[in-house]
């Protein structure tokens, strides 16, 4: 009973609080109003932010940022290397992204592990093209934004099976 009392206050008091503060609910909001990391990257690069970064960008921030979880060179580190293969990781770390732009939106939204959502979108580029730089994907002075990283060809990206075309219908 309590709970129907609490859910009928909070109907009563969300429409007036809406009102005069912007869209309420159910109304449209403009791109400017949706912070990018509550945006969908797709595969094919839709989605991707404006903004750009190289490996030579990236190295200064990877090594603040990203460092102590992975390592100061990404082959070591206590959290999974980002460079491979090494003595203790066989596996390329390109083995786990079919599609560069998942990556950029994975280092977006998630890292670094302790404040998620705080790298800008040029810090994001950056430290994604220094991450497939040091996997021999790009050249350290390529320069990834939304036009040249869904044109990257991530090294296992046949051996990933898309279960959205297995059951007839692609999301991208």
């Amino acid at each position: 009973m309590l709970r129907l009392a609490a859910i009928a206050a909070l109907c009563a008091v969300l429409p007036a609080a809406a009102s005069d503060e912007g869209p309420g609910l159910g109304q449209p909001v403009g791109d400017d109003e949706i912070p990018s990391y509550f945006r969908s990257v797709m595969p094919d690069g839709q989605g991707l932010p404006p903004g750009s970064g190289t490996a030579v960008e990236g190295q200064p921030i990877y090594e603040a940022q990203c460092g102590f979880c992975h390592g100061e060179t990404g082959i070591e580190g206590p959290i999974m290397p980002l460079v491979g293969p090494s003595a203790d990781y066989a596996t390329p770390a390109g083995a786990y992204w079919p599609y560069a732009p998942t990556l950029f939106d994975y280092i977006q939204r998630a890292m670094p592990f302790y404040a998620p959502k705080s790298l800008s979108d040029d810090e994001a580029y950056a430290v994604t093209a220094y991450i497939l730089f040091r996997n021999g994907v790009i050249q350290e002075d390529a320069s990834m934004d939304a036009n040249s990283l869904p044109a990257v060809q991530m090294p296992n990206r046949e051996n990933f099976i898309d279960l959205w075309a297995l059951q007839g219908a692609t999301p991208y």
